[in-house]
């Protein structure tokens, strides 16, 4: 058949893997892409419940789990998209998006609004 011929010179397409594997040197194993983030997923160990999500969703497969716990984050390959921190369930929010080189009384401000929907018309009185 023609589709199992390949082309100059390559696998046939039955040889390649199933799924969006990266074969080889390029994939971020070999190189630190959390670099240029602008914002960091932070773990809240105190309102996680395990059930990784996180670990699940990430596209970078950042989220560091030890004996079936997240413990943390890969920052060296963590590219800060926030899809962990989505995926968390929204009664748990374990998991702070907050500015690269944050302090912790940003962390603390980030953490306060977190759910609400909008701060600004709280600040007015008018929201939630």
């Amino acid at each position: 058949m023609e589709e199992d011929r390949p082309q100059k010179g390559g696998p046939g397409w039955r040889d390649l893997p199933v799924g969006a594997v990266i074969a080889g040197g390029a994939n971020s194993a070999k190189f630190e892409t959390g670099d240029w983030r602008t914002l960091k997923p932070v773990h809240l160990p105190d309102r996680c419940i395990h059930c990784l999500l996180c670990w699940v969703f990430c596209p970078d497969m950042a989220v560091i789990v030890e004996e079936g716990r997240v413990v943390g984050f890969d920052y060296k390959h963590c590219k800060g998209c926030g899809i962990c921190a989505k995926e968390c369930p929204s009664k748990v929010n374990a998991i702070d998006m907050v500015p690269e080189g944050a302090d912790d009384a940003e962390r603390s401000a980030v953490s306060e609004y977190q759910g609400k929907e909008d701060p600004v018309d709280d600040a007015k009185g008018t929201g939630n």
